[in-house]
């Protein structure tokens, strides 16, 4: 029988601090954590930026939906509670009211009073809370691309694929393909 673990890779040439501090070219680093990965200076953390100045900022380069979830969020259960409150004894009241001249109706109205506005409550509590989120997901997902575009620089696309009529043609640009010796000069 043979072994059949596979050999580990090698080990890189530095270790990842050293790696991170390195000079690349990159947006500049403010200190190396413990994980080697190197924290942006700029808009991530630009404390100091007031809330009214990303509020006009015309250019749109700033979000405030995460600074405002939590205050959404409150006034939002705020809303709901206040509709929940209203809409909750104006059904008592009103079965209440009705139970003079319809006793069925009014027991009726009080009993789908009770079980169902908080059930209507809890479902719009979960939907806030799920529209909440979604937006700061997005919002999320938008900074985190805006992240990674900046640390990818700004090399242009070149595809990965080559087509069979431009493969080996003069005046063509084959630089991404693999280097193997065998090329053919035109």
């Amino acid at each position: 029988m043979t072994d059949s673990t596979p050999t580990p890779p090698p080990l890189p040439s530095q270790p990842a601090a050293q790696a991170a501090a390195a000079p690349t070219g990159a947006p500049a680093a403010a200190e190396v954590d413990d994980t080697g990965v190197p924290r942006l200076l700029g808009d991530v953390d630009d404390i100091g930026r007031g809330f009214l100045s990303a509020l006009f900022d015309i250019s749109f380069t700033t979000f405030i939906t995460r600074r405002l979830a939590s205050a959404f969020y409150v006034v939002g259960l705020i809303a709901i509670a206040i509709g929940f409150i209203a809409t909750f004894f104006g059904g008592i009241i009103g079965g209440i009211r009705s139970l003079w001249w319809n006793p069925g109706g009014g027991i009726a109205l009080i009993v789908s009073t009770v079980i169902i506005v908080p059930i209507l409550a809890f479902i719009a509590v979960v939907v806030l809370r799920f529209v909440i989120e979604s937006v700061v997901a997005l919002i999320a997902i938008a900074e985190n691309t805006e992240r990674t575009a900046q640390n990818t620089g700004s090399a242009p696309n070149t595809g990965s694929a080559v087509t069979a009529n431009t493969a080996g043609t003069p005046g063509t640009s084959t630089a991404h393909a693999p280097e193997t010796g065998t090329a053919r000069e035109a």
